[in-house]
């Protein structure tokens, strides 16, 4: 592949009022949307009434359901409405975003997202994490990339606080996974393209805010604020960690993740009293990925940010027991992750006891 297409974005708590202008762009008419539920009533009602006040038509509006699955993928292809919309309104978080994007792939549609929630980068990004229809991973989709993104930092601030806190958990993965990644492709003997070393760059670029800016800016999303904090880190989630993911994830090559997200793929197939967001599992697998390569100060780092914004330190806290480790492990080299960057088994179950050991010491 030789093109790479990045979604355009519009931010800010007046966003919306942008949509005739960036839709002029592509000559449509009929529009339909598609969210989950609460997204959906946080957002459509102010998107449609711009987009009828501008000789906009919106064929319907239907909730994708729990789980970004095959099985919903395929019900919303079949929607009348669906199929006879120009142009996709996606709303929502993660899961609903990539059952929306599967969609728009499966119909040979554009789609524009509106992340009602931050709790990853999936706006933005031409990948889509599918699930079965039990809730443990399936696989990934490769839908094309949203043509356009409105983050809208108002509708962002007065959602639920722990999609946002989440969100910070995700997002602290993108700098060290991509940076590992990169490094054992080199160590390979791979002479990485500027595609890579460019998406290599955008994921390191990401780090700094999440320290910076993630405790202030859940406290704002908690009380409900628009703030320099919220647009921060929702443009690192959204449009930092979304442009890495777009251009470490190649046909020819895969340094989107590793290690950390090894171990939230591999925790959906083990049955949890509550099943926990995916960004608190991410941000406890941020703690296995330094304990495996024996960083133990940037272990030491995420800990303690991890508690102070009462993001998971220890297995308990997802519902897990060391006594899981060595099922983890197993579970966790079926990956696409451990395919792309192989780890010893062993190593990785003594780094799973290991972050749980310093989270449980400082807990």
């Amino acid at each position: 592949m030789t093109t790479n297409y990045m979604s355009n974005y519009s931010y800010g708590p007046d966003c919306f009022k942008e949509i005739p202008e960036v839709l002029d762009k592509y000559k449509v008419h009929k529009v339909v949307f598609i969210g989950g539920e609460k997204a959906l009533k946080s957002s459509q009602e102010d998107v449609k009434n711009v987009l009828e006040s501008n000789g906009f038509y919106v064929t319907g509006s239907f909730v994708y359901g729990k789980n970004a699955t095959q099985s919903n993928i395929d019900k919303l292809v079949e929607k009348s409405e669906v199929q006879d919309a120009d142009i996709i309104f996606g709303f929502g978080g993660g899961r609903a975003l990539d059952t929306v994007k599967m969609v728009a792939k499966a119909l040979d549609k554009t789609i524009f997202t509106f992340p009602t929630i931050c709790s990853n980068c999936s706006a933005g990004t031409a990948i889509a994490v599918l699930y079965k229809d039990d809730g443990s991973f399936d696989k990934y989709g490769y839908p094309d990339v949203p043509a356009h993104v409105f983050i809208n930092t108002s509708v962002i601030a007065k959602a639920p606080k722990e999609y946002f806190w989440a969100g910070v958990g995700d997002g602290i993965s993108k700098a060290p996974e991509v940076e590992h990644a990169v490094a054992a492709a080199v160590e390979r003997g791979v002479e990485l393209p500027h595609t890579a070393v460019l998406g290599a760059a955008i994921a390191a670029s990401s780090k700094d805010a999440f320290y910076k800016y993630g405790e202030q800016g859940i406290k704002d999303v908690e009380n409900g604020t628009v703030s320099k904090a919220i647009e921060e880190v929702a443009l690192d989630i959204v449009v930092s960690t979304g442009y890495a993911s777009n251009l470490v994830n190649q046909d020819d090559f895969y340094y989107n993740s590793c290690h950390a997200h090894a171990f939230y793929n591999a925790t959906t197939a083990i049955k949890k009293e509550k099943e926990p967001l995916h960004g608190q599992v991410v941000s406890f697998g941020v703690m296995v990925l330094h304990a495996y390569f024996n960083e133990l100060e940037e272990l030491k780092k995420v800990a303690a940010f991890n508690k102070k914004l009462g993001l998971p330190v220890t297995l308990e806290e997802i519902g897990l027991k060391v006594s899981d480790a060595e099922k983890i492990t197993e579970l966790a080299m079926q990956t696409n992750e451990y395919k792309q960057t192989p780890f010893d088994k062993e190593k990785y179950i003594e780094a799973i006891k290991l972050a749980d050991k310093m989270g449980s010491e400082n807990a």
